[in-house]
């Protein structure tokens, strides 16, 4: 199609938008993904039970773990697709509004290396470290039921 280069830079600038509104959606799952588990992790552990109870901890720490690192990586991908329409939304209307970011996930880490980065697995490592401590705890202890 034959859009002028003001209808172009029109276009880019409502993707950017478009775009910019998905990332900030994605970074604030992430935000609370993080506070939900804590959250969860914590009355998981804080509930008397049997001492095989401390191991339910881990199910949402991982689970959420792995929903965090997926958020990530779409955010990722997103900022790609931003990229890639601020360099090429005025020399062409290719992709015009298609927010598929998936088009670029060959040039992005996997969700399992982006759950062992710095910031997810100091963040979720150390949480693991210190239920599995706790677990030990519990385990070790004489006469826990």
């Amino acid at each position: 199609m034959g859009y002028t280069r003001e209808e172009l830079k029109e276009f880019m600038l409502k993707e950017i938008e478009i775009i910019q509104d998905i990332i900030k959606r994605m970074a604030f799952n992430s935000f609370m993904i993080k506070g939900w588990t804590i959250t969860l992790v914590a009355v998981t552990l804080l509930l008397k039970g049997s001492k095989y109870q401390v191991l339910i901890a881990f199910l949402p720490l991982v689970v959420f773990w792995f929903l965090d690192a997926y958020f990530l990586w779409q955010e990722r991908l997103y900022r790609r697709l931003y990229e890639w329409v601020i360099q090429n939304r005025l020399q062409t209307d290719e992709y015009l509004f298609d927010m598929n970011a998936y088009r670029f996930k060959h040039k992005e880490q996997s969700i399992l290396r982006i759950m062992f980065s710095i910031t997810l697995g100091w963040f979720y490592g150390s949480i693991f470290i210190l239920t599995l401590i706790y677990a030990i705890y519990v385990f070790l202890q004489k006469g826990g039921c």
